[in-house]
């Protein structure tokens, strides 16, 4: 069942993407990696933690290589904009965590 995003949850996800716009150490690989986690967030009924697998977010976000996803991922959790824990297993899904005080 898909949960509409609400007016917080938009104006969250704009206040974030307006802080990455201006952060020199990210590209738009980085970008479009963080509207595929918004979108399984939303999938998700919107709860952190969500799980993801690097497949789905792999062809969300139109990246070709593994290396490059890993990459992303882990500066995207190092600075600050998700919690990233990988599961390492090849069947569960790593747990993603959704920044806290994003709706302000």
């Amino acid at each position: 069942m898909k949960q509409a995003v609400s007016n917080a949850e938009l104006a969250g996800y704009g206040k974030l993407l307006r802080r990455m716009s201006g952060d020199q150490r990210l590209i738009a690989t980085h970008i479009s990696l963080f509207s595929a986690l918004f979108v399984q967030w939303q999938r998700n009924g919107f709860a952190s933690p969500f799980a993801v697998t690097r497949r789905e977010l792999m062809a969300f976000s139109k990246i070709a290589s593994i290396a490059t996803y890993h990459k992303c991922i882990r500066e995207l959790d190092e600075y600050g904009y998700i919690r990233y824990q990988p599961s390492y297993h090849p069947k569960l899904g790593s747990q993603v965590y959704w920044p806290a005080g994003w709706e302000v």
